[in-house]
């Protein structure tokens, strides 16, 4: 059965707007921290990176929606890989539907984000909602080549999962009057290859000398998700640091 097409207009009653946005305050230093980064309109970059469920993702996206929606930026676009694996062309459905897993994430944040209104009877979904309406857009790390973001705020969500050339050319499609916020942690890499994995150091390496920069480091103290979350990851990384590390081999002169 085919899938109702979405309305190309969005009726001014219908329209979210600023005020339909809740008011999130940060939860600790770090968040805080991302909030004041976000406010200086010389930070054009910033690299939220570390732990799960420290809400980097969350906290970009309020950020970037209340940007857009207070007339300070056209639209926000948040770009991911396809990765698992690469292989958007494996999964079953046309391009939109192979999209729309990898979108869940951002509808539900999008519900969380906003005032439940009775008229959200007719238009249940923020996140379409705000697509309809111009003002977000998603697009796969496949699909970025040649084009250029003007007005925007980017978010790289995921990020440990580009390989470098992905990271080189999404920095590089930023246009006038834009901006780019960076999600992610190295330790939840889905790439197998050793040179892809190093695509993000190498990235960092080269944006911490710029001066539009500012990078914060949430760690296990910020996670806000829930205490069972925390505990988990607390576990995961004393466990990984207790493995014996392979030892190098020296090189011959």
């Amino acid at each position: 059965m085919p899938r109702a097409k979405k309305a190309d207009t969005v009726s001014a009653k219908a329209k979210l707007k600023l005020s339909d946005l809740k008011l999130i305050k940060p939860l600790n230093e770090n968040q805080n921290k991302f909030f004041g980064f976000f406010k200086d309109p010389k930070k054009e970059i910033i690299m939220a990176h570390g732990v799960a469920g420290t809400g980097k993702t969350f906290i970009a996206l309020h950020k970037a929606l209340e940007a857009v929606l207070n007339g300070e930026y056209e639209k926000v676009l948040i770009i991911r890989s396809a990765v698992q694996s690469r292989e958007i062309g494996h999964l079953p459905g046309d391009l939109e539907e192979k999209l729309e897993q990898y979108q869940l994430p951002y509808k539900q944040i999008c519900s969380d984000l906003f005032h439940k209104k009775a008229d959200n009877l007719v238009y249940p979904d923020p996140y379409e909602r705000l697509q309809t309406q111009k003002n977000l857009d998603f697009a796969s790390t496949s699909f970025v080549r040649g084009l250029t973001f003007d007005d925007t705020v980017v978010i790289v969500d995921e990020c440990q999962n580009l390989n470098w050339e992905e990271l080189d050319t999404i920095i590089t499609r930023v246009g006038n009057h834009s901006r780019i916020v960076f999600c992610g942690d190295y330790r939840q890499t889905d790439l197998k290859r050793g040179t892809e994995k190093e695509g993000l150091f190498n990235f960092m390496e080269i944006v911490r000398h710029m001066k539009s920069y500012a990078r914060v480091e949430f760690t296990v103290n910020d996670i806000v998700r829930s205490d069972l979350v925390k505990e988990y990851i607390i576990a995961k990384i004393t466990a990984e640091d207790a493995k014996p590390k392979p030892k190098r081999s020296k090189r011959k002169c």
